[in-house]
């Protein structure tokens, strides 16, 4: 099993599939078992578990700051 990605707030992330509303750049907005995220295009919020997420990342748009783990 490959180790976790390491994810931080702010991340920018491209999935894989696009949003209901066409937008496919998600930020993440909470870590934790289940990773928060928001819609760039509508601003709708989801939770995916972790595992999800990073089968469903096709790339990083732009990283947040290791430091903000909170």
């Amino acid at each position: 099993m490959p180790p976790p990605i390491p994810l931080y707030l702010n991340d920018v992330v491209q999935l894989r599939k696009p949003h209901a509303c066409g937008g496919d750049t998600w930020q993440i907005v909470r870590l934790g078992a289940d990773i928060g995220l928001q819609c760039a295009t509508c601003g709708r919020r989801i939770l995916l578990p972790r595992a999800t997420l990073e089968r469903r990342i096709k790339r990083f748009v732009s990283r947040g700051s290791a430091g903000e783990l909170e």
